[in-house]
């Protein structure tokens, strides 16, 4: 099996969420944290601030790239090239947004990300200007197992497929030759009713056999979920929600940092209680599954 692509020692990964605040703040304070904290960070195609000026903020810091497919596949090569030239270790791609679903939250808090979000990476080669939301490219619905030879072709760095929930889908990421998989459910706000991502997740280390590694998006708030993803085999977790809720908490770097140390402490305290001396002694046994 290959060395590990995920080097956070925690197990723990920053992923980027749309936020309706000031974007600079927003990204700065993610990245300055997490790389002070030594986690990686996954910048998302809809970022509010340029590539370059993520780069420059923590320019020592781990960065994958998440990229939802656009229709114009220039776009996506040109998106793909970037941020391999910019120092991004891996793609991230998402497969389980062939559309919006409905987000009723989004409408019941009015959340209209039309009127002040400008994607800067998110144009094409000839545009200048920043694009806004509601200009965007759409995401390809088309996007299937075949296009990742494409992809393949087109980089060098690791592709990890974001959206995975079932055997099948696992079985044919190996067939594909991805170098991971993302266990999630995209926080649940695509499909009502969806199994949750924990769920998923031992059958799809199970379907990939060791032949790549497995990571886990959603549900994690606490040490002990932690614990439970590396437990059910999980390499390591997304973290997305309570990192803006630490931001909002203390508006910046200070309030990530301090729920960041508030499950590292749950983690450490977890693994103790439950006679865990390193990460590598973690295993499925410490899991007792309901028996309904």
């Amino acid at each position: 099996m290959p060395r590990s692509i995920c080097l956070s020692q925690l197990g723990i990964i920053l992923k980027e969420e749309l936020m309706n605040v000031s974007p600079g703040m927003t990204t700065s304070q993610h990245l300055k944290t997490a790389q002070a904290a030594g986690i990686c960070y996954i910048t998302s195609t809809y970022a509010s601030c340029a590539l370059e000026d993520i780069v420059a903020t923590a320019p020592r810091g781990l960065r994958w790239f998440q990229l939802y497919m656009q229709s114009d596949k220039q776009l996506n090569k040109q998106l793909v090239q970037k941020v391999e030239s910019l120092g991004f270790k891996a793609l991230v791609i998402t497969v389980d947004v062939p559309k919006l679903g409905n987000r009723r939250q989004d409408i019941k808090n009015q959340l209209d990300l039309k009127m002040n979000l400008l994607l800067k990476d998110l144009r094409s080669p000839k545009e200048r200007n920043p694009m806004p939301y509601f200009q965007m490219f759409p995401i390809d619905a088309s996007f299937c197992w075949n296009d990742l030879s494409w992809l393949q072709s087109i980089t060098r760095l690791p592709i990890i497929l974001k959206g995975i929930l079932t055997k099948e889908d696992a079985e044919l990421a190996v067939k594909h030759n991805v170098h991971g998989i993302i266990v999630s459910n995209h926080g649940g706000r695509q499909l009502d009713d969806v199994l949750a991502s924990i769920d998923a997740l031992a059958e799809v280390v199970a379907a990939v056999k060791g032949k790549m590694e497995v990571y886990l998006d959603g549900g994690i708030r606490t040490g002990n979920d932690v614990l439970k993803a590396l437990a059910l085999g999980a390499k390591c977790v997304f973290l997305g929600r309570p990192i803006l809720w630490g931001l909002a908490y203390k508006q910046g770097e200070y309030g990530v940092e301090e729920v960041l140390n508030i499950i590292k402490n749950e983690f450490h305290t977890s693994m103790a209680l439950t006679g865990c001396r390193s990460v590598a002694e973690i295993n499925q046994d410490l899991i007792q599954f309901s028996r309904l």
